[in-house]
């Protein structure tokens, strides 16, 4: 009987833990992605950024 208890409690752990590391996994790609859209949007605000201001040196050249 001990050994039965002892693998059903062996199983269950090893099913928690499977749970809580695909939690983990799907946590973790969220916030890469969050971060992804984050340097995305960082790299597009530069872009634009960058564009102006060569834009208002043109401005500046021609006046």
């Amino acid at each position: 009987m001990v050994k039965v208890a002892t693998y059903f409690a062996m199983s269950f752990g090893a099913f928690l833990f499977w749970q809580s590391m695909d939690r983990v996994h799907v946590w973790i790609a969220l916030h890469q992605d969050e971060k992804k859209e984050r340097l995305e949007k960082e790299m597009e605000i530069r872009r634009v950024r960058e564009e102006l201001l060569q834009q208002a040196k043109q401005k500046d050249s021609l006046a």
